[in-house]
C-alpha cells in the first residue's frame, strides 16, 4: 500500500504560480512513476504531467509543457508540480499517483491521493 498527500493548491491570478507538493508513505517511492493528473468541474480527469522512479525521466501534456515543471526528491519520498504562468482554464483539482508503469493513463496507476484544488482567476 501506499498513502499519497497532496498540498499546496490555492487561488492566484492568471500568469502567477503555484508549487504543490505530493508526499508519499508506505511501499517504496523510489522505484514508482509518480503522475499529476487534473479534474475540471464536469470535465474527464485529465493527465498533466508525469516523472519515472530512479532515473526521473519526465513527460508532459502539450498543455503545459513549457509552463509546469515535475520533480522528485526520493530522500523525501516527495514529487512537486511547479506550475508556472498559470492560466484560468488551468482550474482543476490536482492529483496526484503513483504507478509502475511510465504512462499517461490513468487507470493504470495503483495509488491516488485526494486531491487539492487550484483556482487561477483572469
Amino acid at each position: 500500500q501506499m498513502q499519497l498527500v497532496e498540498s499546496g493548491g490555492g487561488s492566484v491570478q492568471a500568469g502567477g504560480s503555484l508549487r504543490l507538493s505530493c508526499a508519499a508513505s508506505g511501499r517504496s517511492f523510489n522505484t514508482n512513476t509518480m503522475g499529476w493528473f487534473r479534474q475540471a468541474p464536469g470535465k474527464a480527469r485529465e493527465f498533466v504531467g508525469s516523472i519515472s522512479g530512479p532515473y526521473k525521466h519526465t513527460y508532459y501534456a502539450n498543455s503545459v509543457k513549457g509552463r509546469f515543471t515535475i520533480s522528485r526528491d526520493n530522500a523525501k519520498n516527495t514529487v512537486f508540480l511547479q506550475m508556472n504562468s498559470l492560466k484560468p482554464e488551468d482550474t482543476a483539482v490536482y492529483y496526484c499517483a503513483a504507478g509502475v508503469q511510465f504512462t499517461t493513463k490513468a487507470d493504470e496507476y495503483d495509488y491516488w491521493g485526494q486531491g487539492t484544488q487550484v483556482t487561477v482567476s483572469s
